[in-house]
């Protein structure tokens, strides 16, 4: 235990953090925002289920992480965490485990709940926060580097059940999923740890400007901007395996395009942390934002697999900064003391966008027989989450310039 204390005391233990962050994020949320975009064929086969109805088994996951990090962001200023970490890796692998033996679309979506509000939801926002908490100079980067992990997740997630259910079937790939959580969630909580005190009390003389907004404001405008940045960005995570899939393109070729879209997205939000450190949040996020509202409507425009693959990449690597950038945005523009508990805040009608964007991406479908009117929809949100992240740059300055 005193080799432990030791460890974590030292200023290079920051970056064990970082890497901790990073592969949590992958498995867990590789698995609760797009992980079941590749279940969709599967149990559309073994029930006859609609893939609205099969959408809204994620949705729910989404819902629950959306509750549960209102409530973690809180808990986690009064709470060590690891101990966080640890409930939210037992929640993770139990839950997907479990959902080998459901033969029932509640109990999908009762499964899936209780992962996202004690797994994911107890996770995203606290480690993120944590992240930056290590970090007193470079906190972009480290954020960046950080939140590259679900970008790994969420590609590196479905390519891998993909082919574990062409091996097992999709009742195995679910228990080897939770399995696999279990593993390697439970050795990298342990590692999780606060920033040394003496660190915190230098952190504290070195007090952070005052926000230039009220954390009310700020609240409101960037919970309403991701709602609709999410609602654009879940589309293409959700159904383009399955869009790819109605090509007649097999399902781990599918899966392989969105592996290297998301692989592309590591390098993007590293770039977009980077990008965030030298020319401000705000601005970062705008491109970002601008970059995947222009693209997403395109993939309804390709029909061979080498134009998915080239395509991915570059659209990867723009809306992957979205995040990061939202992220950093959150840190700058709420002050430290109740940081976890806003970006919870905010963070939720992110997953409640993950889940309304994979929802109608379904529904559309269902009515139409094609994903046109999805990704359309797609396009039209990112529109006004480009709007109001245009006026959130405008009030900023504006605020910033009234107090020079």
């Amino acid at each position: 235990m005193r080799l432990s204390k030791d460890l974590a005391a030292h200023p290079s233990y920051r970056w064990v953090i970082v890497a901790s962050a990073a592969t949590m994020l992958a498995v867990v949320m590789g698995q609760m925002v797009n992980g079941l975009s590749v279940f969709f064929i599967p149990l559309e086969q073994e029930f006859g289920w609609a893939r609205g109805s099969i959408a809204l088994i994620n949705t729910a996951g989404l819902v629950g992480i959306a509750i549960g990090g209102i409530v973690m962001g809180s808990v986690a200023d009064r709470t060590p965490i690891r101990v966080i970490c640890l409930v939210a890796a037992v929640a993770v692998g139990l839950c997907v485990g479990a959902a080998a033996w459901a033969d029932r679309l509640w109990q999908f979506h009762l499964l899936f709940f209780l992962a996202g509000a004690f797994g994911a939801g107890a996770l995203f926002a606290p480690v993120i926060a944590l992240v930056g908490n290590w970090f007193r100079a470079g906190a972009g980067l480290a954020i960046g580097i950080a939140s590259a992990g679900q970008a790994v997740g969420q590609g590196g997630v479905p390519l891998g059940a993909a082919h574990l259910i062409e091996v097992f079937g999709w009742r195995g790939a679910f228990l080897a999923e939770g399995l696999i959580s279990l593993a390697i969630l439970i050795p990298l909580a342990l590692l999780m740890t606060e920033p040394p005190a003496a660190a915190n009390r230098a952190m504290a003389a070195r007090a952070e400007p005052a926000p230039p907004l009220p954390p009310g404001v700020v609240v409101v405008t960037l919970s309403a901007a991701i709602l609709f940045c999410c609602t654009c960005m879940s589309v293409p995570l959700m159904h383009l395996v399955p869009l790819i899939q109605g090509l007649c393109i097999s399902a781990p070729d599918a899966g392989g395009v969105l592996f290297a879209m998301l692989i592309a997205a590591i390098a993007g939000r590293v770039a977009f942390g980077k990008l965030a450190d030298m020319i401000g949040p705000i601005p970062a996020y705008l491109t970002a934002s601008l970059w995947q509202t222009v693209g997403v409507f395109a993939f309804t425009q390709i029909d061979a697999l080498t134009h998915f693959y080239a395509f991915a990449v570059i659209y990867g690597f723009g809306y992957a900064g979205v995040m990061t950038a939202l992220l950093i945005t959150a840190r700058v523009l709420t002050p430290a003391s109740r940081r976890a508990t806003l970006m919870g805040v905010i963070l939720a009608f992110g997953w409640l966008g993950h889940g309304l964007g994979g929802y109608q991406g379904g529904l559309f479908f269902d009515l139409t027989g094609a994903y046109t009117v999805s990704f359309a929809n797609a396009a039209l949100a990112g529109v006004i989450n480009l709007a109001i992240v245009g006026s959130l740059l405008v009030r900023v300055r504006r605020s910033s310039a009234a107090l020079a």
